[in-house]
């Protein structure tokens, strides 16, 4: 390991001497009083989950209570001098959280700026950072720590980690929302409740210490988390350990928790919950939080204390803040997104009378340098080009569709390095030409299908071909990897629409295929995709052993599916969760032994580059035909995939005589 924690690389205070917005007030200041920081806890009276009493979210009890109040000298404030009473306010709290530590004949507290953050042993890095004890219901941390310059290696480990624990949580929430389905569907008396599957997800995975940095709270990137990540579901932010709060728009450490008695902001969501916030993407003029009704309206004086103290203590020390932005999203399973978009620091802030009349504590935030872009502009950048608003096309496209309408949705070509358009030589195709023998192979129209005229339903004869249970829940995506899934096929009685007809049907979203300087070609989407949904079938003209040597001695390259990682097993590996858990292993596929020969006919899945962690898997697939030994190869998403995120595979194993891998790319 090389990575390290970098303890004390702050800069003087960062605090500007004077607020964008300078305007006069009149504003009575309410008298603030010092409070017990809050429990970490969900507030019970949140409509969504006073129905999920299995969440429990608890914290170390705080048993102590500031009981510092305002000089009485100031009870009268100069209505005018809203900024001098505001630091009179910070430096009051300074006050009461040194007296507090002397109490306790801590000498480490009594500096008011000391720092919070400590060191962590470096070969405790992994455990630290993302192996998380697996305690039940393991409450957080109050150290610190800072992750920086991690290797090559590391970074992959801590990617790997992330990625792992963000499939266990699709495959679990999917899993809770069709078993919801099941029990709708069945012949039960009396109202069910549904579930929420991303509130249940989350509850078996911390019940089982599956959340991820409870035992360190990280200042600045969590590894393994990139820039531009998405998130369609809030709790799933908790998960990762990204903003540790299911509700408050501010995360931080609580002054009983803290080294030196400041708290400490460590991470906000910006998702325009207050009407008062400025989001200018590299700027953010950021609403504190309190003092607004059930109905979210400023109903009240907002205080320096908690989250806002914390901010303005994080200010202090020149300590970054994680910024997640969330907003309103068209195909969404919530209806929202949430986007990661970098490390900002807190410069300013000041108190000023809000639209509603109430007064409101604002912070000012800059994005800082050397980031990649924001994973909000791209996506809002995606969105805009979706919907044609964009006033022309960028430079760089040099065919609109190389499919020639063969896909449900364009295929692009861009290049904007050099003048090479090669992919357009290719004829496209669209799905795979299989032997003409293979079609002649299995059942026929009287025991080759479902007779279910209105859509598959539990029980039909594709569900038991599937060993029960269907592959897709209803919005179409994968629950679980097999080694081959039964789609319906052209001898079944059940709609287009049915829910076993997913790959089939073809692509949903629009492709790119790109020039790169590091992988020759790449694939990237244009739209978003969520984690479990089919992207394309990997096409080819499939050639028998005997056809495949013969192409060999003339020195052509050919795909040879066999040499596929198996990641199909590890989408909706739960073995974590239920210790009964066992890897599918229904029905028993016999080892591939055909080629696909790409030398002239391809698709865009030609172009995905190789990786070792990939968010691409390969999942067998038969509807055509039932001849289990020749499967369609398709594609499934293993993670959210942003648009303009490049498509990767894991190829697998290297060719035994030229050690290169089967890629055409």
């Amino acid at each position: 390991m090389t990575s390290f924690i970098d303890l004390n690389l702050y800069p003087d205070s960062p605090v500007s001497e004077t607020a964008d917005v300078t305007t006069a007030l009149t504003l009575t200041v309410p008298k603030l009083e010092p409070k017990e920081e809050p429990f970490d806890e969900l507030p019970q009276s949140h409509n969504n989950l006073r129905t999920n009493p299995n969440l429990n979210y608890t914290n170390p009890n705080l048993n102590f209570t500031l009981n510092t109040q305002p000089d009485a000298s100031h009870e009268h404030v100069n209505e005018t001098d809203v900024y001098s009473e505001f630091n009179r306010i910070s430096k009051m709290f300074q006050t009461a959280f040194s007296g507090k530590a002397e109490k306790f004949d801590d000498n480490r507290f009594t500096d008011p700026d000391s720092r919070a953050i400590v060191p962590v042993p470096e070969e405790n890095l992994h455990t630290a950072v993302a192996d998380s004890s697996r305690r039940k219901n393991q409450q957080r941390s109050g150290e610190l720590v800072r992750v920086t310059n991690l290797g090559f290696e590391d970074e992959r480990y801590f990617r790997h980690v992330v990625r792992k624990t963000r499939m266990m949580y699709d495959s679990l929430r999917v899993l809770v929302n069709m078993e919801d389905e099941k029990r709708k569907n069945s012949h039960v008396f009396g109202r069910s409740r549904s579930a929420r599957g991303d509130l249940r997800a989350a509850t078996v995975m911390k019940e089982r210490g599956l959340w991820l940095n409870r035992d360190k709270r990280i200042v600045g990137a969590i590894p393994g988390v990139y820039v531009g990540d998405i998130f369609f579901f809030r709790m799933e932010i908790c998960v990762v350990g990204m903003h540790g709060l299911p509700q408050a728009g501010i995360d931080y450490l609580t002054s009983s928790q803290s080294s030196n008695g400041d708290p400490i902001a460590t991470s906000i969501i910006v998702s325009g919950g207050y009407e008062d916030d400025q989001d200018a993407g590299d700027v953010i003029i950021y609403t504190g939080h309190g003092g607004q009704d059930k109905y979210s309206r400023q109903a009240n004086h907002q205080r320096l204390e908690g989250g806002n103290l914390a901010m303005e203590r994080s200010m202090h020390y020149g300590i970054e803040v994680r910024v997640v932005r969330g907003f309103r999203y068209e195909g969404s399973p919530s209806g929202k997104v949430y986007v990661y978009d970098g490390l900002y620091k807190v410069v300013d802030s000041w108190l000023e009378t809000g639209k509603s009349g109430f007064g409101v504590i604002k912070f000012k935030l800059i994005r800082m340098d050397n980031q990649p872009e924001m994973g909000s502009a791209i996506l809002k950048y995606a969105e805009s080009f979706r919907k044609g608003s964009l006033q022309s096309m960028p430079r760089g496209y040099a065919s609109m569709d190389i499919s020639m309408k063969k896909e449900n949705m364009p295929v692009f070509l861009f290049n904007d390095i050099d003048d090479n358009h090669e992919p357009t030589f290719y004829e496209y195709l669209a799905t795979s030409v299989f032997p003409p023998f293979v079609y002649h192979h299995g059942g026929n129209g009287n025991n080759g299908g479902c007779n279910c005229v209105g859509g598959c339903t539990d029980g039909c004869f594709c569900a038991k071909r599937n060993g029960g249970e269907f592959a897709y829940d209803q919005s179409g995506l994968l629950v679980r990897g097999k080694p081959l899934i039964f789609e319906c096929g052209p001898h079944c009685r059940c709609p287009p629409h049915c829910r076993n007809r997913v790959s089939q049907n073809g692509v949903k979203n629009r492709f790119e295929v790109f020039r790169s300087k590091e992988t020759g070609w790449g694939v990237r989407s244009l739209d978003l995709i969520q984690a479990g949904s089919f992207i394309c079938e990997y096409t080819g003209v499939i050639l028998t052993r005997e056809q495949a040597q013969l192409f060999s001695m003339n020195g052509d390259s050919l795909i040879y599916p066999n040499r596929f990682g198996e990641r199909w097993a590890e989408w909706g590996d739960l073995s974590q969760i239920f210790s009964d858990y066992e890897r599918p292993s229904y029905p028993s596929v016999p080892p591939l032994d055909f080629a696909m020969d790409v030398s002239r006919m391809r698709n865009v899945a030609c172009y995905m580059s190789h990786s070792v962690c990939p968010n691409v898997l390969v999942q067998l697939v038969l509807y055509d035909h039932s001849n289990i030994a020749f499967p369609h190869l398709m594609l499934f998403a293993m993670e959210n995939i942003p648009p303009m995120r490049e498509l990767s595979l894991d190829y697998g194993e290297a060719d035994e005589w030229t050690g290169k891998l089967s890629i055409c790319n």
